[in-house]
């Protein structure tokens, strides 16, 4: 789905914004800014107006590279600002989306107008929200966010942490705006990274799989293109599964897991060979390095 679809009218709510059931939203007052206009960003602004949170109008961005301002016009109807300034002075809510290691000059150009009512969001991985305060001067509310990229289709899983100065409700608030985009959960943020090593990194580990399976379907003799078909529709109609069903997921397993049975024989050959401690270990270097590179 283009995100030109995500940003007008019609189709179905609650699959775009990852619920169970219709989210009910109410639509914000404050004009929300964008620094860095890139796949995230658009992802959640068109998430934004497709939930009716926002209107374009409500919504001013800015970026370093021309044509993907442009894009993001041409895709939400949105508008500019020449500078990041220029962003956070228009905005109430200022919504930093640009790589990691731009944050120290971006925050050194935007804090003139980093006064107290306003509450400043964080996307930028690895980046503490003591980092974003010291650079912005006196008690900036900051919060941050770990989305990760099935927020592009309206799935995505985000981790929300609140810094030394903001209140609980802008934390709340900051949580609602990912749900347009999927869910959103309030964590300390001592778990961030953790959150990062497991849905922020946890896509790749889906994907890893899926390539797994499609490769010992073609060991075993099967056509690659039908193996990566049944994969693809396997991992999707799983995933739903998961999500919708109000059963735990092991009960879900053992609906598919016979006595005796074939499921029984290939989840033996994954115990035998520690995939549940291969897990662990794959989830863990990943927190682990998340915590070196907020470390600097």
């Amino acid at each position: 789905m283009a995100l030109q679809d995500l940003c007008g009218g019609g189709g179905d709510g609650a699959t775009l914004l990852g619920t169970k059931e219709t989210a009910v939203v109410a639509q914000l007052r404050e004009t929300i800014g964008f620094i860095g206009s890139g796949n995230m960003a658009r992802a959640i602004i068109s998430g934004l107006i497709r939930a009716g949170m926002a209107v374009p109008g409500q919504i001013v961005a800015s970026d370093a590279v021309p044509s993907q301002l442009e894009r993001l016009v041409a895709e939400c109807g949105v508008r500019t600002a020449p500078t990041n300034l220029g962003v956070v002075e228009a905005a109430d809510i200022a919504i930093f989306c640009v790589k990691p290691f731009h944050m120290s000059d971006v925050c050194a150009e935007v804090a003139p107008a980093a006064e107290a009512s306003k509450l400043f969001v964080s996307i930028c991985a690895g980046i503490p929200t003591q980092f974003i305060e010291q650079r912005l001067g006196g008690r900036p509310r900051v919060v941050r966010v770990m989305p990760n990229t099935p927020s592009m289709i309206g799935r995505g899983a985000a981790g929300v942490a609140g810094g030394a100065y903001c209140t609980p409700e802008d934390v709340e608030r900051v949580a609602a705006l990912f749900r347009c985009v999927g869910v959103a959960v309030i964590v300390p943020e001592n778990q961030m990274d953790l959150i990062t090593g497991l849905t922020g990194s946890g896509p790749a580990y889906v994907y890893f799989l899926a390539e797994a399976l499609i490769d010992a379907a073609v060991d075993l003799g099967m056509p690659a293109a039908d193996a990566e078909l049944l994969v693809r529709q396997l991992m999707d109609g799983a995933g739903r599964m998961a999500f919708e069903s109000e059963k735990p997921l092991a009960e879900l397993r053992a609906a598919v897991t016979t006595k005796g049975g074939t499921t029984e024989a290939g989840l033996r050959a994954l115990e035998e060979g520690g995939f549940r401690a291969l897990v662990r270990e794959c989830v863990a270097r990943a927190t682990a390095r998340s915590r070196e590179l907020s470390k600097g």
